[in-house]
């Protein structure tokens, strides 16, 4: 039987190698199994992103920050990804969870000097 690490790194080759359908598939069925699993929502928010799919990216995201708010790479995903859609209060405000866990943390701080 895999491992739920195995699993996880198979959705993250599918997703790097652009196979975005098949890596969506890999997170959604860890998140049945898992549904607390705080990596396969986050990378399955990565994939939605990419494939467009930015309410459905924004809301994965959420949700693997608040199943594990230290997570620093959900939340600067997180926040990119508010950039990117132009909900800049709320990147602000994300990258400001971030720089409370991490003060020098260079994503967060790199990116608050562009935003508005």
């Amino acid at each position: 039987m895999e491992s739920l690490d195995e699993r996880i790194q198979r959705g993250i080759a599918f997703k790097i190698d652009g196979r975005y359908e098949e890596a969506a598939d890999e997170f959604r069925s860890i998140i049945t199994d898992h549904s607390d699993h705080s990596e396969a929502h986050h990378q399955l928010g990565l994939v939605y992103g990419f494939s467009g799919m930015f309410d459905e990216s924004v809301a994965e995201l959420e949700e693997a920050t608040r199943l594990s708010p230290s997570n620093i790479l959900a939340r600067n995903d997180l926040a990119l990804t508010y950039t990117m859609l132009g909900r800049y209060d709320e990147a602000k405000a994300e990258f400001a969870r971030v720089l409370e866990r991490d003060r020098e943390n260079d994503i967060a701080l790199r990116n608050l000097t562009y935003l508005p």
